[in-house]
């Protein structure tokens, strides 16, 4: 059973340097029908403006990674970590006991856009940790590249909660079948493009609660960048 979620639907925050679309409840939106879903709490859609970004505030408690799709995003948190997410990279951080960050775009005339999720973990008080692997193109075109899971398998990052994330490219003739446990969920979010999965039509933006489902069958992309999400049978976070 696919709920389909529309990119149009979503609640919106433009603060002039940032512009960001909430899948799920976040900050001043608030739609008791979009509280999450299993694990899954967080899907912001952000594009900020050049040389602006979010000054160090913390976190504790919480899966939280970022995916950039267009332009460059810098990262700084109270471990010390530094470093520049370009597309392709994903980022890892487990706030655990607490941990204060910034994100900025550091160019002067290009804006970045970058998708940040948020999942609820399975254990607290853990010890802060990052993480930043690249994945390139070559590994999710046509296909679903495991990018994020429980024990970090086959070069993913790990998570804290039974939750693995996915991640394609798909164009053209590209297609491929994914089968599902029915006793699981799934969340589907078409980041770019266009892309059919399971006979609906999803554009930039759009998404997916997924229950009871034995395959996903995705093709039919136009430039279509995906994250699946592989969650427990739970409807809402906490």
């Amino acid at each position: 059973m696919f709920e389909v979620r529309k990119a149009n639907d979503r609640g919106i925050a433009n603060h002039g340097w940032l512009n960001s679309m909430h899948t799920f409840s976040f900050g001043s939106y608030f739609d008791p029908k979009q509280q999450g879903f299993s694990d899954l709490l967080v899907i912001n859609d952000d594009q900020v403006q050049p040389g602006k970004g979010f000054g160090t505030h913390p976190h504790n408690d919480m899966e939280i990674f970022s995916y950039v799709l267009e332009g460059a995003l810098e990262h700084k948190d109270s471990m010390g970590t530094g470093s520049v997410i370009m597309p392709g990279d994903v980022q890892m951080m487990s706030a655990g006991t607490g941990i204060q960050h910034s994100e900025f775009n550091p160019s002067q005339t290009e804006s970045v856009h970058f998708l940040q999720i948020w999942i609820v973990p399975n254990q607290k008080n853990v010890t802060p940790r990052y993480q930043q692997v690249h994945f390139n193109d070559a590994s999710k075109r046509g296909q679903l590249r495991l990018i994020i899971s429980p024990e970090g398998e086959d070069g993913s990052l790990s998570v804290y909660q039974d939750t693995k994330v996915y991640s394609g490219l798909f164009d053209g003739e590209e297609s491929i079948q994914l089968k599902l446990n029915p006793d699981r969920y799934a969340y589907i979010h078409v980041a770019k493009g266009d892309l059919e999965i399971n006979g609906y039509c999803f554009h930039a933006g759009d998404g997916a609660r997924i229950r009871k489902e034995h395959k996903l069958t995705f093709g039919k992309g136009n430039k279509s960048e995906v994250l699946l999400f592989d969650l427990r049978p739970n409807e809402k976070p906490f």
